[in-house]
């Protein structure tokens, strides 16, 4: 209701500058008392990589780039959070503007550029946390100046590792030239055995799996190459999807800008793509769905397409910070309308 009231005066503002105040307002918020409550079992709770999850609903990667708000975001009822993405060194990103509002489309359209303050930044807030209830997952990148990006990612993983319930290895943002490009089968293979010596050379007894964040913008030949790469090097899971670089018809004043495109309309594209890695990997690697999720049916979709967990960003935009909440209720309610006794048994049910 609070979101409701403010959300009329935060759009009179640049997308940016709302996105902050936005954290800052996390920032006020009380998370110990609130936060207690995800250590206990839950009728949507579901394993996945070894991690149990309170519910399946989590804050994707973009929302809280630098750690900042992890706390406040569990405390809302969401499932887990996801920071960053976090660059062994800070940068400014793009140009602004580079946030837009699509608001005719419930679309966003960004070219960020991996804008962060970089990894001692995020480092020291992340150590400063007083607890560690709650599944932390720490999505890392390379710098755009890059000489060596596979060696980013390891060095991301060496200093992230000890944090991490799980590190997101993100090569999916189009607003970093050529990031993409290391989806291909070489350079992915190079890249995965890196950050998972890296992340070994410092992890424990139970390291944190290693999540990969993919594009939605894939040829069936690439779907089925990161398949085979996902299942040979035990990957805990698929992120399905980022953004998007293509335009579907669009309303805003906006549609026009550079950048990916999330919200509404990737909806159906990110669902396709949730279907066709379902059958790529035969349902041997579990799949996250991100991509225009913005109610419970949405999120009940995807599961049953085959993702074990969903994601939101753009959806809260409109929405709210409490609209994770209200799917994670929803999914409940329609895993009983269903028939289900657990989320892990709908998963892939279509």
């Amino acid at each position: 209701m609070l979101f409701r009231l403010a959300r009329p005066a935060l759009f009179t503002l640049d997308s940016e500058t709302g996105h902050r105040l936005a954290i800052a307002g996390l920032k006020a918020l009380p998370t110990r008392g609130a936060r207690s409550s995800l250590a206990q079992p839950g009728a949507t709770q579901i394993e996945v990589a070894g991690l149990t999850f309170p519910n399946p609903v989590g804050v994707a990667a973009g929302f809280d780039k630098d750690a900042e708000v992890p706390d406040a975001l569990l405390g809302l009822g969401f499932g887990f959070t996801e920071v960053g993405s976090i660059t062994p060194r800070p940068q400014e990103g793009n140009p602004k503007p580079r946030l837009f509002r699509l608001v005719e489309d419930d679309a966003v359209i960004n070219r960020m550029g991996f804008n962060n303050a970089g990894a001692s930044a995020a480092e020291a807030r992340l150590k400063a946390r007083t607890d560690k209830l709650g599944i932390l997952g720490i999505n890392i990148g390379a710098n755009k100046d890059s000489e060596d990006r596979i060696a980013d990612y390891a060095t991301m993983a060496r200093i992230m590792t000890p944090y991490a319930r799980y590190l997101a290895v993100n090569v999916s943002s189009p607003n970093t030239p050529g990031l993409r490009a290391l989806q291909d089968e070489s350079a992915l293979t190079q890249l995965i055995d890196g950050v998972i010596d890296a992340r070994d050379a410092v992890a424990g007894s139970t390291p944190p799996p290693v999540f990969l964040k993919v594009a939605p913008d894939l040829e069936p030949a690439d779907v089925d190459a990161i398949a085979r790469i996902a299942i040979d090097k035990k990957l805990g899971a698929l992120i399905v999807s980022n953004t998007t670089i293509s335009r579907p018809d669009l309303r805003s004043h906006h549609a026009g800008e550079v950048g990916g495109l999330s919200g509404a309309p990737l909806r159906e594209l990110a669902l396709q793509r949730v279907r066709d890695f379902r059958s790529a990997t035969g349902g041997a690697i579990p799949l996250v769905g991100v991509g225009g999720i913005a109610t419970a049916d949405h999120a009940w979709e995807r599961i049953k397409a085959g993702a074990s967990l969903v994601q939101l960003y753009s959806a809260m935009v409109y929405e709210g910070p409490g609209l994770g909440a209200r799917i994670a209720k929803g999914i409940e309610r329609l895993m009983r309308r269903d028939g289900f006794s657990s989320v892990a048994e709908a998963v892939g049910s279509e």
